[in-house]
């Protein structure tokens, strides 16, 4: 075999592992450690010890009310369940909103700056021995937080991460169809991921952590959630999941507020790659190596920087063997699907199932984009929310 054949090979297999073959080798490992290790009965007495929810908010006043009597209406004691905002910077009237509610305590200074700054902040007032983060425009279920501190029953758990819906309609455009989609599929391989050893990071809408193990986030940092849960992680302790504790939101407006949300977080995950180096040392970590660069690394790096190095280098080799060919046309068609959604998205035509590969191709894009972004240093640590349809 020619060394471009075996360059396309590997870069196939490493495409198709990252977005499919982890997810079929995660199932295996969990029916297998189903199997030789059966899960130990679960206790079931009371256990509700005292929690806050922090929310760090800019400019949310349409979102006051509905969170706040969100939160009101949780299944968990309600003299055990703190309420805090940071309105750092908000200029709309969130803060004074937020005093007509004498459960909730306010933080506000006038100067914005940042999300990482205020919650570090925070942190240093919290007195309960959990912590609950969450968004001003995500609701949550109603045995969310119930579910949380159950899980912190074990000692070996440090972060719950909620689980992140995505409220869907018929009336969906590609970007909600897409983020849907996503966002399911997500959530199957955290649920196994948790099932094997620990999730890898966790949603920003809905995650919780022991107060003791936080430890102040650098400034600058893009996606707190994911570095505040992967460090509690390589401190020793597991991140867990359930999804019946859930954050609920409505998708994207657009395919181009989804695309600006896509870019920021890819920026963030070279930035997290980076900041959490020593967790590519498998010999170490192990497990949870092994879950961080399947689920995540090669999602960043390797996995779109390969796309098109395999349809090049298949386009040189598609007359040489009919399984070149083959791939090729497939190939051709799947990227043809994507542009034929982009026409009919443009055309406010809805054919979900078209969207499908539309998304796929509009992730790995924003991975580019993000990747110079990071490089010139360009990504603000002030979050421009993507408007939600």
């Amino acid at each position: 075999m020619r060394t471009p054949e075996i360059l396309f090979f590997a870069a196939l297999f490493i495409v198709f592992y990252t977005y499919i073959g982890y997810g079929i080798l995660l199932y295996l490992l969990v029916r297998i450690k189903r199997v030789l290790k059966p899960s130990l009965r679960r206790d079931l007495s009371p256990f509700e010890p005292e929690i806050t929810i922090l929310v760090t908010a800019y400019n949310e006043k349409e979102f006051v009310k509905l969170k706040v009597e969100n939160t009101r209406s949780l299944d968990y004691p309600k003299d055990k369940l703190r309420q805090i905002w940071v309105t750092d910077g908000s200029n709309d009237s969130t803060p004074e909103l937020l005093k007509e509610y004498p459960e909730v305590t306010v933080l506000h200074l006038d100067e914005r700056r940042g999300k990482i700054a205020a919650m570090n902040r925070a942190m240093k007032l919290i007195e309960t021995p959990y912590v609950i983060f969450s968004d001003a425009n995500t609701m949550l279920s109603q045995a969310s937080v119930r579910v949380i501190a159950d899980l912190f029953r074990n000692p070996k758990t440090g972060c719950v991460s909620g689980e992140k819906r995505i409220r869907s309609s018929a009336s969906d455009g590609a970007a909600g169809a897409g983020e849907g989609i996503y966002w399911r599929y997500e959530s199957t391989l955290k649920k196994w991921d948790a099932e094997l050893y620990s999730a890898v990071g966790a949603a920003g809408e809905l995650f919780a952590i022991r107060t003791e193990l936080f430890r102040e986030v650098e400034p600058d940092t893009l996606l707190d959630d994911f570095i505040i849960s992967l460090r509690v992680a390589m401190s020793g302790y597991k991140i867990d999941y359930n999804p019946n504790a859930y954050a609920i939101e409505a998708p994207s407006e657009s395919v181009k507020e989804e695309l600006k949300r896509k870019i920021r977080i890819a920026a963030g995950g070279i930035q997290s790659i980076v900041r959490l180096l020593p967790l590519l040392n498998i010999f170490k970590y192990r497990t949870l190596s092994f879950q961080y660069i399947s689920h995540r690394v090669l999602r960043w790096t390797l996995a779109p920087a390969l796309l098109p190095f395999i349809f090049i280098v298949n386009a040189a080799l598609v007359w040489s063997s009919p399984i070149y060919l083959a791939l090729f046309i497939a190939q051709t068609i799947f990227y043809s699907l994507a542009a034929l959604g982009w026409i009919l998205q443009s055309r406010e035509i809805k054919v979900k199932v078209l969207f499908v590969p539309y998304y796929f191709l509009i992730m790995n894009y924003a991975v580019y984009r993000g990747f110079f972004r990071y490089l010139a240093g360009k990504q603000s640590v002030n979050w421009e929310r993507a408007k939600r349809g």
